[in-house]
């Protein structure tokens, strides 16, 4: 494709909140259980919720959950736990399908001129409403929130005699990643129809960016994916210690 192709956009009153909770997150396994990590608790609740919090606390609470694997944890959770204040949808979008793919049917659910595109494990002090001003400002396609990770390790720091002078502890890396919490216009939704561009990361997201379509919004707060149960002991501390994310 060489040009993104402009359409006629629908607006809804609300930007609606595409969550992406349909893949398998095999790095949450536990033994021979699979675990649906979106609906792994932090504070008593999924971090899912948490995530959506974000959202409704910037008054964005119009959400369609993608769902795939291991759907039945969070259809079950919605069906007994009534969130006053937030529609929500779960849409069924396959087993196996690829990130662009479920976003555009998530949108083909719910015609709009602009998305939140979000992971359902990624909690974060994004501030939502200057991320949206941003987008607006801006006039392209699309925007991701991007951040910077600290080093997991200390770093040693020394001369080329390898004589030590110090240490820095968990130093800041220089590079910027993609954090989530994406606005994409309609009309960058559209391209996902196709099959060669089905895959977020290293299709969609970069066509855009060659077509001079991407902006990204830097984030120099609080960002945590929870991948691992590592991961979820770390949010479990910091949510009994006073979550940074926690902006509701």
């Amino acid at each position: 494709m060489s040009h993104l192709s402009p359409i006629t956009p629908h607006t809804s009153p609300l930007t609606p909140v595409i969550i992406l909770a349909g893949g398998q997150g095999s790095r949450m396994q536990s033994g021979e259980k699979p675990v649906k990590k979106e609906m792994v608790p932090v504070g008593g609740r999924p971090i899912l919720w948490h995530v959506m919090s974000s959202f409704a606390a910037h008054g964005f609470n119009r959400f369609t959950i993608c769902l795939g694997h291991l759907a039945e944890p969070i259809e079950q959770y919605f069906a007994t736990h009534p969130h006053p204040g937030w529609q929500v949808d779960l849409l069924d979008t396959g087993l196996n399908t690829e990130k662009g793919g479920r976003i555009a049917q998530a949108a083909a659910h719910i015609p709009a001129e602009r998305y939140f595109v979000s992971y359902g494990d990624d909690v974060a002090d994004v501030d939502l409403t200057a991320l949206y001003q941003f987008h607006l400002a801006h006039g392209r396609l699309a925007t991701l929130t991007a951040i910077q990770l600290n080093l997991e390790y200390g770093v040693v720091e020394a001369d080329e005699a390898g004589r030590v002078a110090g240490f820095v502890e968990r130093p800041r890396l220089p590079y910027w990643i993609n954090g989530g919490y994406m606005l994409l216009d309609a009309a960058a939704i559209q391209i996902m129809n196709q099959d060669e561009y089905s895959n977020l990361e290293t299709q969609v997201l970069p066509h855009l960016a060659a077509q001079g379509q991407l902006m990204m919004y830097r984030h120099t707060g609080f960002w945590k994916s929870m991948n691992t149960m590592k991961d979820n002991i770390e949010l479990e501390k910091m949510w009994q210690e006073g979550a940074p994310w926690k902006i509701w």
